[in-house]
Order: structure tokens, then C-alpha cells, then sequence
């Protein structure tokens, strides 16, 4: 004689229970190992998330460690945070997709209420995450003019504040490193 018995704690895991371990055991805690075994990578089709979802066990996906984690970095991390898009001209010159912003670099604002202002970065504040433009500006009740604070993802960098730090790490991203030395070595 035998039966078939859903798992109570699973919908997706279906065995067939012979005679011998309706014997040996209650019948909604008797598995067979190798079905077990075998649907354990597939995931089910009432699940939206898979079982092979994560790619390093060392790093969580948790939403409450990484908003922890992003609001508690440190000034270098912040640096790295406050990142923005080069432009196309810029990408293709460079072989960079982007770059952390800093003082001196020019920008074009493209998103937010000041989409489309042009300027130059006079701040950044890793504290508060934001940049400061020039002559994006707004007037206090009491009729002060204070910079507003933007965020870096909000801008595209126009033209880069060259030094020779800025140089060597566009040298380290360039993206078409190969490409370049490969065309080089045919010139003579």
C-alpha cells in the first residue's frame, strides 16, 4: 500500500510514502532524502525568490544592515559614495562609466528641482552626502542666501579637475586598456 502526503510546511515538496515508512514513523514527518535532495535548487513556483539568490555569503542582503552600513560609513567610504556619471564625451575619452566628485569638478544637474543648471562644485559634504554649486542658491525667510545641498547621484560630471591622482586612478578604471595598447603596437 502506499499514498501520497504533502509536507505541511512546504507546498512545493510532494513524496510517494510506501507501506514501510507509514510503519516506521508519523506520516507527515517521513521525507524521502533523495526528493529532498533533488528539488532543493529549483525553486518554487509560489516563491518569487529563489533559493540561489545570493552570490557571496560573506556579504548580507539584509535592508536593515546595509541602510546601517551606508549611514554609519566612514569619510573615505563616503567618498566613494558620493560618485556621479561622466558624460558621454568623457566616458568615451576616458574609457570611465564614473568617478567620486569633488571641489573644482564642473556639472549638469539632471534630476531634481534644479534639472539642467550648469556649474561649479565650490563643496562637498561627506556628512551631509550632498554638493554644493555654484549659483544654486536659495533665499532664507530672513533673507540670507544659502547654497543648496545636492546629491551626488542627482548630477553628471562635465569636466573633470585634473591632477595627478585624478589621472592615475582614470589609468586604473580605463575599462579600454587592451583595446588602446593593442592599436598602439601597430603604430611605429
Amino acid at each position: 500500500m502506499s499514498a501520497f502526503r504533502c509536507l505541511p510546511f512546504t507546498t512545493t515538496i510532494c513524496t510517494r510514502v510506501t507501506t514501510e515508512e507509514l510503519i516506521h514513523g508519523p506520516l507527515h514527518l517521513v521525507v524521502r532524502r533523495e526528493k529532498l535532495l533533488s528539488t532543493r535548487g529549483t525553486p518554487s513556483k509560489e516563491s518569487k525568490y529563489s533559493a540561489n539568490m545570493k552570490y557571496s555569503t560573506t556579504v548580507s542582503s539584509s535592508r536593515r544592515k546595509s541602510r546601517k552600513a551606508h549611514f554609519a560609513s566612514h569619510s573615505e567610504a563616503r567618498r566613494v559614495l558620493m560618485s556621479a556619471n561622466l558624460s558621454k564625451e568623457l566616458q568615451a575619452r576616458h574609457g570611465v562609466r564614473s568617478m567620486p566628485i569633488r571641489k573644482d569638478d564642473e556639472v549638469l544637474v539632471v534630476r531634481g528641482m534644479f534639472k539642467g543648471r550648469e556649474g561649479k562644485v565650490t563643496a562637498c559634504f561627506r556628512k551631509k552626502m550632498v554638493v554644493h554649486v555654484e549659483r544654486i542658491t536659495r533665499e532664507k525667510a530672513n533673507g540670507a542666501t544659502v547654497d543648496v545641498g545636492i546629491p551626488a547621484s542627482s548630477m553628471v560630471i562635465t569636466k573633470l579637475k585634473m591632477d595627478k591622482d585624478r589621472k592615475a586612478a582614470l589609468e586604473r578604471k580605463n575599462r579600454n586598456k587592451g583595446e588602446k595598447d593593442v592599436a598602439m603596437s601597430n603604430v611605429d
